[in-house]
């Protein structure tokens, strides 16, 4: 299992997740030395399974040569989570607009199908696949000042719908692409945040009254990969505590 953005948040979690669950992970993020200190704590708590890159997934040539590097160090690649993003505010009416829009597309939606294009061949050698691509409630819906990371999380919706149908015909193949919907989770994004704030939004927006945390997500991400789930195949699902379901 490869997972982008790993070295903190969500993508953290799901790499502690994966390597205690069996599965030999290949944690992926900006900097070598936040990697390396995830690949610690896996291996601290017991688990050998693991081997950290750092890897730009703005750059299509390092995801080319990391996800290279990585199945062959496995021996594999049978599980791909494309969880790394990040979010700038951004006014449309402002000359700096086009600052947030260039970054945020290419970190968050090139590189998604960039990482499955390097990943399929591994798949398609393997005949098993589990593409897990991780969006955002902003994916299906909008908050204002922030639609470079709209329009970049509902792209990742689309590319997750299309590819689900260009995949899932391949014959002999079992090749799934899914995606996970994050809502208000406590996060490296969400800590600016001050906490009256989160109580405040939590208490109006979410039915659970609270924010989630990482592993939440990395449970869910987790699930859809599994043997029981090999009939889902292009669905969103928001992990949200019903943010998405409340009218008022």
């Amino acid at each position: 299992a490869l997972i982008t953005g790993a070295a903190s948040g969500m993508g953290r979690a799901t790499a502690h997740l994966f390597a205690h669950e069996g599965a030999n992970v290949a944690v992926t993020d900006l900097h070598q030395e936040a990697v390396g200190k995830v690949v610690e704590e896996i291996k601290a708590a017991g688990f050998d399974n693991v081997k950290g890159w750092a890897m730009d997934v703005g750059d299509g040539e390092a995801i080319k040569r990391v996800v290279k590097e990585a199945a062959e160090h496995f021996g594999g690649l049978e599980i791909l989570v494309n969880n790394a993003g990040f979010a700038i505010p951004a006014n449309v009416a402002e000359e700096s607009y086009e600052d947030s829009w260039g970054p945020s597309i290419n970190v968050m939606l090139t590189s998604h199908q960039r990482a499955i294009r390097a990943a399929l061949p591994y798949m398609r050698k393997a005949k098993f696949g589990r593409i897990v691509n991780v969006a955002s409630t902003e994916g299906v819906g909008a908050t204002p000042g922030n639609s470079p990371y709209v329009a970049a999380k509902h792209g990742v919706i689309g590319l997750t719908r299309g590819l689900a149908c260009d995949l899932g015909r391949e014959e002999d193949m079992d090749i799934t692409v899914n995606c996970i919907c994050p809502g208000p989770i406590r996060t490296g994004i969400t800590a600016g945040i001050p906490e009256e704030h989160k109580t405040i939004y939590a208490k109006r927006r979410v039915p659970l009254r609270r924010y989630g945390i990482p592993e939440e997500v990395a449970n869910m991400t987790l699930s859809v990969v599994l043997p029981a789930a090999s009939f889902l195949n292009g669905v969103h699902i928001p992990v949200d505590g019903g943010l998405t379901i409340k009218n008022a």
